[in-house]
């Protein structure tokens, strides 16, 4: 008889995660790690909190485990007491599964000499704290030069990353993925309660608000257009955008703050297309875009040399218009909302490029044979 195979067990590392905070690394580690069982993956998730000191949370066939961060500067998170169970989760897995960028991750590597194998999910360059890069490039080149695999989640990030270019003798792409399955169906009276407040035919907007998401752009758009806009979401750059919103006398937009995941499903179901308007390379890749794809949606992105524009294709999926331009940004919804035969050709072609090549399963599927042929390298 055949014994049957060990799981490989792998620990991911990264500064937060599902269900602590909704971003879109989050959303790819969870999604890993919750399919990882039917393929013979054994996932923990190591991350830092602010205000736990030490917990250990069992979710959808995995565990995750919180250790108290230190202080933080420039958004990165450091943690003392985080090096002591690196080491100890270190003996009790076979792959290390790094998310990048987080500088104190490559700190903590070669402080613990880690001599497994090592993957790294590279998510984004370091755009906007290029003073701070100065200091860190060597740590970084550093790091990347030593791990065993990097991943990109594009073709497209991956030609255009000045990083990865140097590095593509061991990259490979690997498209993010998200699992139908996991967004339940809202209820009828869901539904009915959100038709009430949007109408039947708006645009959407959903995701944080930040200062790389071109919102300020989308706010000129709208001046002299009637189109409902609902943007979903909260950030940094909210009061502003509901400043500019306001002396722009826009009557149309609504903001709706964050929404629970059963309220975003039915924003997906019932919004006429999704504007993501993203301006810069802090934009990585766009997992909204990918749920707006899943539900069949068509698409308004911007090129900027990521994966929005993988996930969608100019006059295939949606429209791609040039980052930070208003006059076309204004163009791209006009022509949607004038013509629905097309705007639901885009939608029914998103929805299936997202079953070709976005589903959760490839993406598990080809990390599991990643993380095999790391173990056991092919004779």
């Amino acid at each position: 008889m055949h014994k049957p195979q060990k799981p490989i067990r792998v620990l991911h590392f990264y500064k937060t995660c599902y269900p602590y905070s909704f971003g879109g690394v989050e959303q790819v580690i969870h999604q890993l790690c919750r399919g990882g069982a039917s393929n013979g993956i054994e996932n923990k998730v190591l991350v830092l909190s602010p205000d736990v000191k030490d917990d250990v949370l069992e979710i959808d066939g995995y565990q995750i485990h919180r250790v108290k961060q230190s202080f933080e500067v420039a958004s990165t998170g450091f943690s003392i007491s985080v090096l002591s169970r690196f080491k100890a989760l270190l003996e009790q897995t076979d792959i290390i599964h790094y998310h990048f960028p987080w500088p104190f991750m490559d700190l903590v590597h070669f402080y613990s000499q880690v001599n497994k194998p090592t993957v790294v999910s590279y998510h984004s360059d370091i755009i906007r704290q290029k003073y701070l890069l100065k200091l860190y490039r060597p740590l970084m080149h550093r790091f990347l030069s030593d791990v065993t695999s990097i991943i990109s989640a594009s073709p497209n990030y991956l030609a255009s990353s000045e990083v990865l270019k140097r590095y593509q003798n061991k990259t490979k792409v690997i498209p993010f993925g998200l699992d139908r399955k996991s967004y339940s169906e809202p209820t009828s009276e869901l539904l009915d309660y959100w038709q009430n407040i949007t109408g039947e035919k708006f645009f959407l907007f959903l995701g944080a608000l930040r200062y790389y998401k071109g919102l300020h752009i989308l706010m000129e758009a709208l001046v002299g257009l009637e189109y409902p806009v609902i943007i979903a979401g909260s950030g940094p750059v909210e009061n502003e955008l509901k400043v500019q919103a306001e002396k722009l006398g826009l009557k149309n937009v609504l903001f709706v703050n964050e929404v629970s995941e059963q309220d975003k499903v039915t924003l997906f179901k019932t919004c006429y297309a999704v504007v993501f308007p993203s301006h810069l390379r802090s934009e990585a890749f766009g997992i909204v875009l990918l749920e707006g794809a899943m539900f069949g949606k068509p698409l308004i992105s911007s090129e900027i040399g990521t994966g929005t524009t993988f996930v969608n294709i100019d006059g295939e999926t949606g429209l791609v218009i040039p980052p930070s331009d208003v006059t076309e940004l204004r163009n791209a919804m006009c022509y949607l909302w004038d013509n629905p035969t097309e705007a639901k050709r885009m939608g029914d072609n998103a929805q299936k490029r997202y079953w070709e090549l976005f589903s959760a399963e490839k993406m598990i599927s080809s990390y599991s044979e990643l993380y095999r042929e790391l173990i056991i390298p092919p004779r």
